[in-house]
């Protein structure tokens, strides 16, 4: 099993309900990424439609996120993997699901892709705030193999909110959990990224874990995303976490766009 891992995570900025706008930049980061030697690279939650949500009025099946999920496998899933395999990387990224299975339910997922295709998907299992009214709840967390051993993906309040998540991954053996997040500054400036750092630090000093968190930046429709997309993980110290690349949240400049990498050694776990 492989140590040395170049992991890279993305401040992004979609453009509200402009999924080909946003799939050809995420395409472009890849590239990049793939020519800076990133291995594995973390998009935000919902980076492929944006994140925010409609009034109550608008009928459920009338909702952006309903209206531009699709499968996975599926057309934004094949031109990702294009570039998996092209750069031999893992690439994970926030998109709306519709199950193909059952075309009526539609989850907040994460697609995983990598050097061999579609792995497969994370589904949000917590829906806060007003994510029920387009999307359906996940009902397992999720794993998947690589050459580092298996590694966990959570998305935004399943990791800030429940623990187990994360102490359940570390349990199966990863060393190395990524959370593809979509915090804003709300209605509270600053405490939504206060709580978030708190969450983040505990759950990499907790798990001697590191953590791995892509968050959306600047104006989505109505939100400003504070960004802070950072890799965290343990220190030399043993009681405190290590920013190894990227910045806090509410830090200064940390909503600004772009990667953020690091060339991590998971055997310091």
């Amino acid at each position: 099993m492989k140590d040395i891992l170049n992991l890279a995570v993305v401040n992004f900025a979609p453009v509200w309900g402009n999924k080909e706008a946003n799939k050809k930049r995420i395409c472009e980061y890849i590239e990049a990424a793939g020519r800076m030697g990133v291995q594995m690279l973390v998009f935000p939650e919902t980076a492929l439609t944006g994140y925010d949500i409609e009034p109550e009025s608008v009928p459920r099946e009338e909702r952006m996120q309903r209206r531009l999920a699709e499968t996975v496998p599926g057309p934004s899933t094949d031109a990702v993997c294009e570039l998996t395999k092209k750069y031999n990387m893992y690439v994970i990224f926030g998109l709306a699901e519709r199950d193909a299975a059952h075309p009526e339910t539609v989850y907040n997922a994460a697609a995983v892709c990598g050097p061999e295709g579609v792995i497969g998907a994370c589904h949000k299992i917590h829906l806060p705030f007003a994510e029920g009214l387009w999307a359906d709840p996940g009902d397992k967390p999720f794993l998947f193999d690589t050459p580092w051993g298996p590694v966990g993906v959570g998305i935004c309040y399943d990791v800030y909110c429940y623990p187990e998540i994360t102490r359940y991954a570390r349990a199966m053996g990863a060393r190395l959990f990524l959370n593809c997040t979509a915090i804003a500054t709300l209605d509270s400036p600053g405490a939504g990224g206060y709580l978030g750092n708190l969450c983040l630090h505990y759950l990499a000093v907790n798990n001697n874990m590191f953590v791995a968190s892509s968050n959306l930046a600047g104006r989505d429709q109505t939100s400003w995303f504070m960004g802070g997309s950072s890799i965290i993980g343990p220190s030399t110290t043993m009681t405190e976490e290590h920013y190894y690349a990227g910045k806090p949240f509410l830090a200064e400049g940390a909503d600004e766009s772009g990667i953020q990498s690091a060339v991590i050694d998971l055997s310091d776990t």
